[in-house]
Order: structure tokens, then C-alpha cells, then sequence
């Protein structure tokens, strides 16, 4: 399944608040959501707030899901694209064989 994570509007005029959700990409806008992972107030006092369950956000990362552009924004200022990305290089590295930090020779020489 193609999944995105996109912002879902709520609120009234003028005062929007934003959920963050997994849809379908397939699906229509205001479509069915698969998970919901967090909220953005854009108009919160003092200052914009987000809370983002990072586990969860972190997971659909890893599985594929294209987040849009400003929950991209919104989950790099939390650091969690970077901790995203560093999970899958890591993975990636576990999956060649090798552990980042430890030379091909150490490896060769513990098996």
C-alpha cells in the first residue's frame, strides 16, 4: 500500500489545528486516515506547537510513507527524519553484513 503523511484540517476559521496522519495515497484528501501519529497547532500561543509520537512516526518512515511537505518540516525541527534516515542506514548496514565503526577485517575475523 502507498502511504503519505499528510495533515488533516480541523478547527474553525481562523483557527486551524492540524492532525498528522497515514492515508492512502490512493485515497481522496479528507479519505479515511490508517494511523494517527500526531498534531500541529500552527496558531498556538506563545508560539506554533507539534507533538509527534516518535515511535510511530519513526515506523511508517522506515515502512515507506512519503511525508508531504510540511509535516517534513514539521518532524525535521523534532529530529525525527534524522533519527528515521539513521535507522535505515543502519539496517541497511546490518543487512550487507557489516555494523557501522567496525572494519570489514574485525567482522571477517569474528566469524
Amino acid at each position: 500500500m502507498a502511504t503519505v503523511i499528510r495533515l488533516k484540517r480541523g478547527g474553525r476559521k481562523g483557527a486551524p489545528y492540524y492532525r498528522m496522519v497515514v492515508v492512502d495515497s490512493r485515497n481522496r484528501t479528507r479519505g479515511r486516515e490508517v494511523d494517527l501519529i500526531g498534531y500541529y497547532h500552527p496558531c498556538g500561543r506563545p508560539e506554533p506547537t507539534a507533538e509527534v509520537n516518535r515511535e510511530k512516526a519513526v515506523e511508517w518512515l522506515s515502512r515507506g510513507a512519503r511525508p508531504s511537505n510540511t509535516v517534513r518540516d514539521v518532524l525535521s525541527r523534532k529530529g525525527i527524519i534524522v533519527e528515521a534516515s539513521a535507522g535505515k542506514a543502519k539496517g541497511a548496514s546490518v543487512a550487507a553484513g557489516t555494523e557501522p565503526g567496525i572494519a570489514a577485517s574485525e567482522s571477517a575475523a569474528t566469524e
